[in-house]
Formats: C-alpha cells, structure tokens, sequence
C-alpha cells in the first residue's frame, strides 16, 4: 500500500501550529488574512512563536504582502524577496510565492530571485497557479527554476471540482517530470472530499479547517465579524481521511 499523501493545514496562530502538530500534519502555511483576503503575509512575532512552537510539523510562510492579483508592480518584488530572506532567517522550513507575468504566464525572472532568497529551504507555487492557462507547461518552468511543490484547486473555485486537471498535473509531476515537483490539491477542500483528492493522485492535501468565534470587536475593532482559528476537529477528520484513502 502507497504512503498516504501529506497533510498540509494553512493556520493563521500558534494555535493552529499545536492543532497541525496534534493531527500529525506534515506542514502548516503560516498566513495572515485568510478568510478575508484568501492569505497575507504573517508578521515576525507570530512567525517567530510559530516556528519556535512547532516542533512536530513544518512551518511553511506565505508570502503575500498584498490582497489582489499575481502580477507585481514597482517595487514589490523587491520586498518580497527580503520577506523570503526574513522568514529563512527566522527559521521557516519553506516558503510559499507566487508571480505571475502580464501574459498569464510564470514569472520566472521574479520566480529566480524568490528561490535564490530562499537559501535551498522549500519553495511551494501558491495559488497563482490556477490562473495559468497551460498548467503543464507552468510545471515544467517551475521544475526548472527548483520549485518544490504547486498548490492548486485545479483552476476551480473547489477542489472536488477541478480533479480532471489536478490528476493531469498529477500525472504530469510523475511521468514527464519524474516527481520534479509535487503537486498539492487545495481550495475549499472538505473532509468529505479526500478520497476522490487522493484519488488524482496528489502528493498532498491542503486545507485551512478553520472556524469563526464570534468575538464583538465593537465600533472600533471590525464589529461582531469575530475572528477565525483552525478546528481541531475537522482537522483531525481531515488527517483520518488521509489515512484511509491511498
């Protein structure tokens, strides 16, 4: 029987490191923002806690200084690549980019300068790949530039309904590429949607698993929006999924 594919949670506190850890994810990607803005970059403290409280589980860090669209503007690749160095500096496994160029292609001049600021430590493709018209061709540029892995809903708003391209990728990633680059399914993932995941034939499952507490800010601190954390109990159902279907 084949190892299960990994387990990757996106978290947003320590928190939801100790929930990843507990679960016996593989990963977590470390994030400001999620449910808001689909994830920015964390702030040095809660990366610093993170990484020094993450014993069991990787610490991955998204770096996103902005809201908005892939394709960089004066100056923010610049501040994107000191983010990488800082987060490497800081003690992150990996980190995880993304840049598109104006012609919907991979940025590969940008993509060179985050893996070099990377020192040799995890590069994940974050979703900017779902907007790439020739995913596979995409991988093949990433392969070339030492990208480790792709996170991808298969250019659909969920997972479950983008598997046709993800096991295209999959097959891809393992055929062509001998493995070159992993292929991690994510986006709206529910636990009920394992199995066929798995199926495709990914290397990995990313989920956020999170909730919102209702915690009324009042006027000056967003209202009754509440906040959001990672669900030790989706959390572990996902893990359960994982470990069943291979």
């Amino acid at each position: 029987m084949s190892a299960a594919p990994a387990l990757e949670l996106a978290v947003q506190d320590v928190a939801g490191v100790e929930v990843a850890a507990s679960v016996g994810a593989r990963r977590v990607e470390l994030c400001a923002a999620l449910g808001a803005t689909g994830g920015m970059t964390p702030g040095p403290g809660l990366l610093a806690a993170a990484v020094e409280r993450a014993t069991a589980v990787e610490v991955h860090v998204l770096v996103r200084p902005r809201p908005g669209g892939f394709v960089l503007v004066d100056g923010e690749l610049d501040v994107q690549v000191r983010e990488v160095a800082a987060a490497v500096s800081a003690g992150a496994d990996g980190v995880v980019v993304g840049a598109l160029s104006a012609d919907g292609t991979v940025d590969t001049v940008a993509l060179r300068e985050l893996v070099a600021a990377a020192e040799g430590t995890e590069v994940t493709f974050h979703r900017a790949f779902d907007q790439l018209a020739a995913p596979t061709a995409a991988l093949d540029a990433l392969a070339g530039l030492g990208v480790t892995r792709v996170l991808t809903s298969g250019g659909a708003p969920r997972c479950a309904d983008g598997v046709d391209r993800l096991r295209a990728c999959a097959v891809h990633s393992r055929d062509v590429l001998d493995g070159a680059v992993q292929v991690m399914a994510g986006g709206c993932v529910r636990v009920t949607d394992v199995p066929v995941l798995v199926e495709a034939g990914v290397d990995a499952v990313h989920l956020s698993a999170k909730r919102v507490v209702t915690d009324d800010g009042g006027p000056g601190g967003g209202g009754g929006s509440g906040y959001e954390v990672t669900d030790p109990v989706v959390a572990a159902a996902a893990a359960a999924a994982l470990s069943v279907a291979r």
